[in-house]
């Protein structure tokens, strides 16, 4: 039978139906940048102290030492979370003494905020922090809420493959849509925490099966030259534009209801996009639905000015089609023999420690120095140029060395920041930005370097098994730039520690490029040690020019 795309190749690469299904398809990513890390914003911690009620019982001089000072990053500030003892303070001021003269402020008992906080409005109007207070003994429910919302994003991941192999890839892609824009305007309405972090993990939960499905539907649908492009530039490139305009936005508005409803609203335009993206005439085949497909393929050709053959799949090809059966792999053959035991221990490490480093600088933004707009917008503009020397890489150089100098350039400037004094806090900035750039650029790569590791018989399952990873470090980032309340460089250091350990890891992986695509456990290229893959094993596959094109299409 003929290869789907040798069948469709009248179609062409750039016509218009290439075109817009790649714009529209792209432009339908671009909320996933709104929402994946609107959390930024929307639980930002602002500056707090105790509140200390006016009712007139305390005089100015008491009010102004009601808060204790305690040292933060090697400078004196107001306690967060204590206030002195009220009580002993109205006694004192009715008695006429003077804090520092009469009386020893630092020897007066404390106690906790009582009667609430009182907050800097300077850069939020308010959050869901603000709103429900969760700071001091709360403050352990501000990472939960992002780490739930990833938690979602893992469960997605579960069920969104399922889904789109069962019902197809348009339903699942329009139906995930309204889950995360239904579920986000509910939260606009949310009443306490317990109700915004439950519907943000549903949340979570459609806008990782949105990505994925819009994912998978161009892939299939386009073109081998399309096709490259849209899932490493397109796909990525207009995440990143989603992730631009959230501080843009948030910037005027600094209400987190009105807010996230501004972010919710723009979900709504993809609504006629139903009328215009088709199913995936791959998906109508695997189906047995042939006059569907060869509608949508005779559509296509039709906008593309194109007269499409009488006949597009033969008779003979589509009994072929029917007969195919294949062996059933589980996931217990990702660990059937050392050398992909080892590949999936790898593989798993780095995405997960690559994740974790990728969404821990994302939501830390907000706690360096400087305004948290400008270092939100820095730290999504970066990722252009990142996914651009990403793809520039993945053409022309090693996959192993690729890989291991982005992370390595990721790790060590995130380690060079607790060497920077205090008062250059914009060098800082700039080695968080160089790190974010490293990181990303990583993350890119490793996408289509899991590919090709991977025989073909496995490899969804092997990149099914490295996204989990990755989606557990995402649950795990939170409580990294959790750590900065501690110490603001202590995130900074374990973040590059592991970047740096996990790209020396990367070292000890075979490399891939140049190499075929292994089809079976046997033919996959081995770790060192190892006998080493010979290169002619299927050299006619290379005659036929599918290698490159199937790594990249792996993504």
């Amino acid at each position: 039978m003929r290869d789907y795309d040798e069948a469709t190749s009248f179609l062409g690469d750039w016509g218009p139906f290439q075109l817009t299904i790649f714009f529209l398809l792209s432009a339908s990513i671009i909320p996933n940048g709104f929402t994946g890390l609107s959390a930024v914003f929307l639980a930002a911690t602002p500056e707090h102290r105790c509140l200390v009620p006016d009712n007139g019982t305390l005089s100015l001089a008491w009010r102004n030492v009601s808060i204790p000072w305690e040292e933060r990053d090697g400078q004196q500030v107001e306690s967060r979370c204590w206030r002195y003892r009220l009580e002993t303070l109205r006694t004192y001021s009715a008695l006429g003494l003077v804090p520092g003269v009469d009386v020893n402020v630092s020897g007066i008992q404390r106690e906790r905020c009582l009667d609430g906080w009182e907050y800097s409005r300077d850069i939020y109007h308010s959050t869901i922090v603000t709103e429900w207070d969760l700071i001091c003994d709360n403050d352990w429910k501000g990472p939960l809420t992002t780490s739930l919302f990833f938690l979602g994003v893992l469960l997605g991941s579960f069920v969104s493959g399922q889904m789109s192999d069962r019902f197809g890839r348009k339903k699942v892609l329009f139906f995930t849509m309204a889950v995360q824009t239904g579920f986000s305007l509910v939260q606009v309405f949310s009443i306490n925490w317990e109700m915004f972090t439950v519907l943000f993990l549903i949340v979570g939960m459609g806008q990782i099966s949105n990505y994925v499905a819009a994912f998978i539907l161009g892939a299939e649908i386009l073109g081998k030259s399309v096709r490259i492009i849209f899932s490493t530039l397109g796909v990525c490139i207009f995440y990143a534009v989603g992730y631009m305009l959230l501080p843009l936005i948030a910037f005027f508005i600094r209400d987190w209801r009105i807010l996230l409803l501004s972010l919710t609203v723009p979900g709504l335009f993809c609504i006629p996009l139903w009328w215009i993206i088709p199913e995936s005439p791959r998906w109508l085949l695997s189906q047995g639905r042939v006059n569907e497909a060869e509608d949508i393929i005779r559509r296509a050709a039709k906008k593309n000015g194109i007269t499409a053959p009488e006949i597009i799949f033969s008779v003979s090809e589509l009994e072929d089609l029917k007969r195919q059966s294949h062996k059933t792999y589980t996931f217990y053959d990702l660990l059937r023999t050392r050398n992909i035991r080892i590949i999936t221990f790898l593989s798993i490490l780095l995405w997960m420690v690559i994740s974790v480093g990728y969404f821990g600088l994302s939501l830390n933004t907000p706690n360096l120095h400087g305004d948290p707009y400008v270092n939100c917008f820095l730290s999504a503009i970066i990722e252009v140029p990142a996914y651009i020397i990403a793809w520039v890489l993945l053409r022309k150089f090693a996959r192993r060395y690729s890989t291991a100098s982005t992370l390595f350039l990721g790790g060590v400037v995130l380690l060079f920041i607790q060497l920077v004094p205090q008062e250059l806090n914009i060098l800082s900035i700039v080695l968080v930005m160089l790190g974010k750039f490293g990181i990303t650029s990583a993350f890119s790569i490793v996408y289509v370097y899991t590919a090709e590791l991977y025989p073909t018989v496995v490899r969804n399952m092997g990149l099914g098994a490295s996204s989990m990873a990755s989606r557990l470090g995402s649950i795990l980032s939170p409580y990294f730039v959790y750590l900065g309340a501690y110490d603001r460089h202590l995130p900074f250091v374990l973040m590059g520690s592991l970047t740096v350990l996990v790209g020396i890891f990367t070292l000890f992986l075979p490399e891939t490029y140049g190499m075929p695509l292994p089809d079976t456990i046997e033919e996959m290229l081995r770790i060192n040690g190892f006998t080493k893959y010979k290169r002619g094993v299927r050299h006619s596959r290379q005659k036929n020019g599918n290698v490159r094109e199937l790594s990249n299409t792996a993504l």
